[in-house]
């Protein structure tokens, strides 16, 4: 493992345990975070630590380009710091938006839950279908509203059972009565939540696969639940007293149409990792729910705005590669994979492909750097979390070490990597770190 470097105030490290915990959402964490959260995420509690050794104030303004599902701008907005996301993949924005979105009436709010879950157990019942599977036996045998033909294929095989399946269609259908009006995206961001998480049989380790089949589970009344913890969060606080903060639909790649104008004082940012996941595919059941993708050439579209990380989502025309061209760490690594390629003989399309993706992956990165310069402020900080690989080919990949070349070599001052976590790779038995590399932008020379 690498040491621990010391920050720039002369003190003991911000990280100096490798406990598992480090990553998981504390109890106090959960209002507004907990609406929705991308199950990659990294912990508010990591946010607030880099907003304090930024020493950032109300009038600063806080980046986070790949912004998942809101974590760096909801605990920026919760400490008072003015906060702005961008993010690519179109459901994980739209969550993001929702989340740091606090001025609906949540009296409103709720009486409209109740009007809806009403409707849908009304609905239910007529079927021969009670919302609670307990109720009573189940009547309806045929008519069960499903995804179209289109939409299953997008999605995991069996990620939903026929039955809740039904059920949730139902509750959509009553849920997109208050399309346009001011309720409607809570509404239906607590739905994908409740799909996601206690309807369907996904499981995530942090993998998303299909656990074992939820034949029948009440819907509805789960749905209500959450949107009522929306409530309670919006009702505890006054949405008057905290700042501005949103996340806008963007490639981290091309900043200049979303930021034209903008002054950027801190970057908290996790980008994906070069680690062969597919990030879509952790969103994909709620995004196709929700219409945020409807086909393949829908979310092939999607696909190209994003960082390069796997190799489903690498195209002909790609070419981020150039700007990192002359790192020769890069080409080290890249070559080395390709090296092992041919040792193993792998000669699949995908393994074919790992070399090039990594320094697609790294060129990506290189040109966000350097994008990101046109509004940073002079003396701006910057945490990105990060973390180190072996899934290629079981060739390690120092991705915090490599990132940190990357900025240096467009101007960028390097401060240090703290450490966040490690966890053991059983490919290579080598401990990866998870750590979080810390720049200074000293401004235009």
């Amino acid at each position: 493992m690498a040491d621990l470097a010391v920050n720039s105030f002369g003190q003991a490290p911000i990280y100096d345990s490798t406990n598992g915990d480090r990553n998981k959402l504390a109890v106090e964490d959960k209002s507004f975070h907990d609406w929705y959260r991308f199950v990659l995420s990294y912990p508010p509690h990591l946010v607030r630590e880099y907003i304090a050794d930024f020493n950032l104030k109300a009038d600063d303004l806080v980046l986070d380009p790949f912004c998942g599902t809101g974590t760096t701008v909801v605990e920026a907005k919760l400490q008072g710091i003015r906060s702005l996301g961008l993010e690519a993949n179109r459901f994980a924005q739209f969550a993001g938006n929702v989340k740091v979105d606090w001025t609906i009436n949540a009296r409103y709010l709720r009486e409209v839950g109740r009007r809806i879950h009403e409707e849908v157990i009304s609905r239910l019942c007529n079927h021969g279908l009670p919302d609670d599977p307990l109720d009573h036996p189940r009547i309806l045998r045929s008519g069960l509203q499903r995804f179209t033909d289109e939409q299953a294929k997008l999605i995991l095989k069996n990620s939903i059972s026929p039955i809740p399946l039904h059920k949730t269609l139902v509750l959509l259908d009553e849920i997109d009565r208050y399309d346009g009006v001011s309720v409607h995206k809570y509404l239906r961001l607590a739905l994908a939540k409740t799909v996601v998480f206690r309807v369907s049989n996904l499981k995530f380790g942090p993998e998303v696969g299909v656990g074992k089949p939820k034949e029948d589970v009440a819907v509805a009344g789960a749905w209500l639940a959450e949107l009522h913890q929306i409530c309670d969060d919006l009702e505890a606080v006054d949405p008057t007293a905290y700042p501005e903060a949103r996340v806008l639909l963007s490639d981290s790649r091309n900043l200049g149409p979303a930021l034209q104008g903008t002054q950027v004082s801190a970057v908290i940012t996790s980008p994906p990792y070069p680690n062969e996941k597919d990030y879509t595919r952790t969103t994909r059941l709620e995004s196709v729910l929700l219409g945020f993708v409807n086909d393949k050439s829908d979310l092939r579209e999607m696909k190209k705005t994003l960082l390069r990380s796997n190799t489903r989502g690498v195209y002909v025309a790609d070419d981020d590669d150039r700007y990192v061209e002359h790192i020769a760490e890069v080409q080290d690594i890249a070559t080395k994979i390709e090296e092992k390629r041919l040792e193993l003989g792998k000669t699949s399309g995908f393994e074919r492909m790992y070399a090039r993706l990594t320094k697609l992956y790294f060129g990506g990165m290189a040109k966000h750097l350097k994008e990101l310069q046109q509004v940073l402020k002079p003396g701006a900080m910057l945490a990105y979390v990060v973390g180190d690989q072996a899934s290629y080919l079981r060739v390690m990949i120092r991705t915090g070490q490599l990132l940190e070349q990357i900025a240096v070599d467009l101007g960028y001052e390097k401060v240090r990597i703290d450490q966040f976590r490690t966890r053991f790779s059983t490919a290579t038995k080598e401990w990866l770190n998870e750590e979080v590399v810390v720049l200074r932008w000293p401004g235009r020379k």
